[in-house]
């Protein structure tokens, strides 16, 4: 049986403008009275410990390595890890499903049309006018997941529908108690 006080991961994957730091951050709200979290936002990382890449595939799989490096050690420390990265390599998250301890995959999904539609960033617009190159989901393949623990189609669930599959996900592996579950979906 696993402790439920173990550390674990979950995953984030999806195209930019999918969802998955507004997930993220409401997994915050619910789970930030159950324990230590960290969440591991791409952009964020990008910022710091990823500053020197760019986004060649070798520099995409290292700045996913490096995230799963700090994942893993965080996980096995107790931490509840929340990545919010892209990671549009299949090769790249079943790495870290190996690496990490606990590692609930989540495939934020929504139609590329969606995120060209929401486009938080400007980023679609730039990478449709030619100004940024190797734009996942334009010019760079996404490989979406072919069986992630969870998915989450954020076009037909509104945040709260999305976190709650996966606290109920994260509670029937284990990693959850009856009572922080009940706690956390009312």
């Amino acid at each position: 049986m696993i402790s439920v006080e173990q550390g674990f991961c979950i995953w984030l994957t999806g195209l930019s403008g999918s969802g998955k730091t507004t997930i993220a951050q409401e997994l915050v709200k619910r789970l930030e009275n159950s324990r230590f979290i960290e969440v591991m936002d791409g952009d964020e990382i990008r910022k710091g410990l990823s500053r020197d890449l760019g986004f060649s595939k070798e520099d995409r799989n290292e700045h996913n390595r490096r995230v799963i490096f700090c994942s893993k050690l965080l996980a096995r420390s107790g931490v509840i890890v929340i990545v919010a990265l892209i990671s549009p390599y299949r090769e790249t998250r079943a790495y870290a499903k190996e690496q990490i301890q606990n590692t609930i995959e989540v495939f934020v999904k929504a139609p590329l049309e969606v995120c060209i539609e929401r486009d938080p960033k400007g980023l679609y617009k730039k990478a449709l006018a030619g100004e940024i190159k190797n734009f996942t989901g334009i010019d760079d393949p996404y490989e979406e997941p072919l069986n992630p623990d969870v998915v989450v189609e954020t076009d037909k669930q509104d945040v709260n529908e999305s976190v709650n599959t996966i606290l109920f996900k994260i509670h029937a592996n284990g990693l959850l108690s009856d009572e922080a579950y009940e706690s956390m979906t009312k």
